[in-house]
Order: structure tokens, then C-alpha cells, then sequence
């Protein structure tokens, strides 16, 4: 087996939990295929276990914290994560299985619709053991009906990988019925954005749903319905979601015919341009939802994304009812929660807008943090009340 050594002192961050080794970390890089295991040495000899290597990539190791990474070891994990779902949401037939490094499964993306599975490989070694983790998910999960990969990523690209959408098992039916907080939903696993659906907000929509009984409610960037339909069960007085994807608001309308609610409405519409005609028109909501796909995905254009979030919160906030909620959330992850945090108080102290948090959340307890890895980190959510 080949050996990594890494430079002097690069150990630093492997010795407080980390999980990767980044390239510039790295003494002399192998001369080996992308998604190799190797072993993971200090400049002074100490092994830190095995890892999956790739020369190509910014990332260059990512620790397996195991001697050995066998088909029996996959199956353990797997088995581990599948049981841990199934304690925190017993009732639930739908959430994410495995979640990376999270799971000891690095660049390993499973999440469980129904009896389907949509699955991202986004590590050059996880990629490599494909066919191994397919039969081991299927010995562990045996009901599976059918598997598909969601392979558009940029994560794919920067460990020099081919974007990939396949079926790897069995049949994908067009639409996939799964339920959420009571709710159900059929989902496009082949059309679907990311894995199908967004699945790591799903303890945040059901705080929406204690909240908006009687309310008029506006979900911005509504996707497939997620948000606005948990305010329709709570019998909300009236719920408008918006997308500017014509196809999501089709899929909306759709999933709140099949849970025969009557208080909900979709429109296509870009957000922006429909908040500032709000604005313009003086019309006023109790809830607002701004739940918008991530602005930036790099530090480069984090200052754009802060100009972005900024501008979206200063037109909700005055749409907003005295006692009204601000429902916000941002999934950058180079934006820190402190900074979305500021960007809020400051727009709403020009109009001198009093608010107070009455709910802060993160990313549903299937998508858990590592903590020695801020990076397994990336949702922020706030609920606001103006008073």
C-alpha cells in the first residue's frame, strides 16, 4: 500500500478531528489512480490510518479512521447510519441515509425516498467502490426498488470527475410518493434538483407549520411546495408560493392537489421582481419565506451573495405585517451565520425595524455536523417576529 507523507507540522488539523488533507499539505504526491487507498504518514513516521487519495483534487486525502476499509466495514457504516435515521424519525419514510464524512463515508450522498434511493458519489474514492456500496445498501436497505445517481456536481469536477445521472438499479418511475410531516409528495428523482428534494429542511418546515394557522403566508423560492404546503396543513388563511422554474411551480400544484388543499396558490415569477411589485402595490403578509438556492459557492463571490441576501431581506421585511415573521435561511456555506445574521439586523435597523428571534435552526438532524468539520456545517435559519 502506498504511503502519504505529509509536511512538517501539516498534521495539526488531522490531530483535532479533521478529516482531510489538503494537497499543499502534502510533501511528495503519489503517482497513483485518483480514489486509491493509502496510508496517511506524519513527517515524523505517525500513521494517521487510511485514506482515500486524489491527486487532482484541492482535497487530496480524506481519512477513513480504519485500519482496513473492506466491503464488511461499508456495510457497518451503512447499517449504523440507516439505524440512526430510523431512531430520530421513526415515523418518517423518507430522509437522508448517509451523509459523507458525517457517516465516516466520505463523498457518500444517500438519501432514502420511499423504497428508491438517490445516491451521489462526489469522492474519487467512494466513485471507485461504486458497485461495492450499491450491493451493500441493497444487503442493508433489501426493500429497495430502484437506485438512481445524481451525479451533477460541482463537487464531481473538482476531483476530476464525469457528471453522471443513471439508474444503477432497478426501475425510477416518474414520480416517487414520499410523505414529509404528514405531508405527501411525489418527487421526479430523474428531474429533481440535487438528489430529488431538499430534504435537510424538514424539521424547520414543520416549525413553519406551528406558526401559521390563520396566517397569510408567502414562500419565496418554493421549489416543490416544501414550505408552503406545511403552512397549508396548519390551515393557513392563504399561502402564495413563488419559483421562477416553471416546472417547480407544475410540481407544487401538483403536490397540493394530491394532500386536497384549497388555501394554496403557486405563481412562476422571478422573487425579486415580485417582492419590489409587491412593494410597489403596498400589500402586506403575516409570514414570509425566503428560502433561496445558495447565492455563492466559493469566497469569491461571497461579497455578490452578501449584496444578494441583503437586498431579499430589505424587500420581505417591508412586506411584512406588524407581529409579521421573517422566515429566512441561507445554504452558502462560505456565508457564516454571524454574517447572515448581521446582514439582517442592519436592514432592518435602516427602516428602524424592531425584531426578535424566536427560532433559530440548521439543517435537519439526518445531515448531522461533524464538529471537528465546519465545512459538514451549512445551513442557517432564522425565524423573526417584528415587533
Amino acid at each position: 500500500m502506498e504511503k502519504l507523507i505529509l509536511k512538517k507540522n501539516a498534521d495539526e488539523r488531522i490531530k483535532h478531528g479533521h478529516p482531510w488533507v489538503f494537497s499543499n499539505e502534502v510533501a511528495q504526491h503519489l503517482n497513483c489512480n485518483d480514489g486509491e487507498i493509502v496510508e496517511i504518514l506524519s513527517s515524523t513516521g505517525k500513521s494517521y490510518g487510511l485514506a482515500f487519495y486524489n491527486s487532482h483534487s484541492l482535497v487530496s486525502a480524506r481519512l477513513l479512521y480504519t485500519e482496513k476499509f473492506d466491503y464488511s466495514i461499508i456495510c457497518e457504516r451503512i447499517h449504523r447510519s440507516l439505524e440512526y435515521r430510523k431512531f430520530i424519525f421513526p415515523d418518517e419514510n423518507s430522509y437522508r441515509v448517509v451523509f459523507g464524512e458525517s457517516d465516516l463515508l466520505p463523498g457518500l450522498i444517500v438519501d432514502k425516498y420511499s423504497n428508491y434511493l438517490s445516491i451521489q458519489f462526489l469522492s474519487a474514492g467512494v466513485d471507485k467502490l461504486k458497485d461495492t456500496i450499491i450491493k451493500a445498501l441493497l444487503d442493508v436497505i433489501p426493500n429497495v426498488e430502484g437506485i438512481i445517481e445524481k451525479d451533477i456536481s460541482t463537487h464531481r469536477k473538482s476531483e476530476n470527475l464525469p457528471e453522471v445521472e443513471t439508474v444503477l438499479y432497478g426501475n425510477i418511475a416518474d414520480k416517487t410518493r414520499f410523505s414529509e410531516n404528514n405531508i405527501f409528495f411525489d418527487v421526479s428523482l430523474k428531474e429533481g434538483q440535487k438528489t430529488g428534494y431538499f430534504l435537510d429542511q424538514k424539521i424547520n418546515r414543520k416549525f413553519l407549520q406551528d406558526i401559521a394557522k390563520g396566517k397569510t403566508v408567502l414562500d419565496c423560492f418554493c421549489n416543490q411546495g416544501g414550505f408552503a404546503l406545511n403552512a397549508a396543513r396548519s390551515d393557513a388563511a392563504y399561502v402564495l408560493g413563488i419559483d421562477v422554474s416553471q416546472s417547480a411551480v407544475d410540481a407544487s400544484q401538483h403536490n397540493a392537489k394530491i394532500n386536497n388543499f384549497h388555501n394554496v396558490n403557486f405563481i412562476k415569477d422571478d422573487v425579486f421582481d415580485f417582492l419590489e411589485k409587491e412593494n410597489s402595490k403596498g400589500k402586506k403578509w403575516d409570514i414570509i419565506v425566503l428560502d433561496p438556492p445558495a447565492f455563492t459557492k466559493n469566497r469569491k463571490t461571497l461579497p455578490k451573495a452578501k449584496a444578494g441576501y441583503a437586498k431579499i431581506n430589505r424587500l420581505a421585511l417591508k412586506l411584512l405585517n406588524q407581529n409579521g415573521f421573517l422566515v429566512t435561511s441561507s445554504c452558502s456555506h462560505h456565508l457564516k451565520e454571524q454574517d447572515f445574521l448581521d446582514i439582517i439586523q442592519r436592514e432592518a435597523s435602516k427602516p428602524n425595524i424592531k425584531l426578535r428571534l424566536v427560532y433559530r435552526g440548521i439543517q435537519s438532524p439526518d445531515h448531522p455536523i461533524l464538529v471537528s468539520m465546519p465545512e459538514t456545517q451549512y445551513l442557517k435559519f432564522f425565524v423573526f417576529q417584528l415587533i
